[in-house]
């Protein structure tokens, strides 16, 4: 049974206390593509969260694992986000 069905991704300023850029696997972007908490999955969604990012105008950011490993899923989008563009 999985129980960690979506993968979450933000941008915060902590400065001001904004968000910058917000994305879900439950957002209407992804809904369509199925993508679940897996290497694939997180590659994919690491690139999107990349790309709008870059788009917002943001080129460094502090990556924050929440606590997890890094290794698998929490690699993989890391991998994307930087392939995207992203430095951290």
């Amino acid at each position: 049974k999985l129980t960690h069905l979506h993968l979450y991704a933000q941008a915060i300023d902590d400065d001001r206390g904004v968000t910058l850029v917000a994305t879900s696997t439950t957002s209407k972007d992804f809904r369509g593509q199925k993508l679940r908490p897996t290497v694939a999955g997180a590659t994919a969604f690491g690139a999107a969260f990349g790309a709008k990012a870059k788009a917002a105008g943001l080129t460094t950011v502090v990556f924050d694992r929440a606590g997890r490993r890094y290794h698998g899923a929490v690699k993989a989008f890391a991998d994307a986000a930087r392939a995207a563009g992203l430095l951290f």
